[in-house]
């Protein structure tokens, strides 16, 4: 994988972490996604979710290999894909479109978009060995 598309994909999971809370949650007013699973999608959970998306943007501007880095980020990921597995299994997509589309879409779409960016920071952790 070049350091460009590493970079590409980067820049990719922050956009998707920092835009996709903020317009899904509306800008954290959205208490639809809060209620659904109070723990993890507070509104304290929603601005670590930013926070990550701003690491993934300074880790694009790394020159040297950032092999660690991405594997801490594939670690988060790995979390974040568990926790919405635990949460589809016990909770109903339907009942929460019925609440707020927003946040249905949010939740529907949250942990295959970890997912995708879990796999991408494995692979740099597992087979990217320097630049």
């Amino acid at each position: 994988m070049t350091r460009n598309l590493i970079n590409k994909g980067l820049i990719a999971a922050a956009l998707m972490n920092i835009m996709g809370v903020l317009i899904f949650s509306r800008a954290l007013t959205n208490s639809a996604i809060n209620n659904a699973d109070p723990v993890v999608m507070s509104n304290f959970g929603l601005v670590m979710i930013v926070v990550w998306g701003l690491a993934y943007l300074a880790a694009a501007s790394i020159a040297s290999s950032i092999r660690w880095l991405a594997g801490a980020f594939a670690l988060e990921k790995l979390v974040y894909v568990v926790v919405w597995v635990r949460w589809l299994s016990v909770n109903s997509l339907t009942d929460l479109y019925a609440k707020d589309v927003f946040a249905g879409i949010f939740y529907s779409i949250y942990g295959i978009n970890d997912l995708v960016f879990m796999l991408f920071f494995t692979y740099i952790f597992l087979f990217r060995r320097s630049d």
